[in-house]
């Protein structure tokens, strides 16, 4: 099974409109644990799908939608 997404997410991190692309669960769970701005249940929650694919407990989908509400919510995301 891929952990890559079908379509990449795209997030600011950091100033100086520094845009990350995200392609796959292993990018979205890096940023996640190094970038992300401050712990959230959306975060959590985005950081345990990615856990789950990279197991093979669930589809990449969810993980990317979980990243994507997390980004969100962080107003990090950039497009979807």
């Amino acid at each position: 099974m891929s952990s890559r997404f079908v379509r990449p997410v795209v997030v600011q991190i950091g100033g100086h409109d520094r845009e990350r692309v995200i392609f796959d669960v292993n990018d979205a769970g890096t940023i996640l644990l190094r970038s992300f701005p401050y712990q959230t249940e959306k975060r959590k929650l985005a950081m345990d799908a990615c856990l789950q694919v990279l197991r093979g407990e669930a589809q990449t989908p969810i993980a990317r939608r979980a990243f994507v509400a997390a980004a969100l919510e962080a107003k990090i995301l950039r497009s979807d």
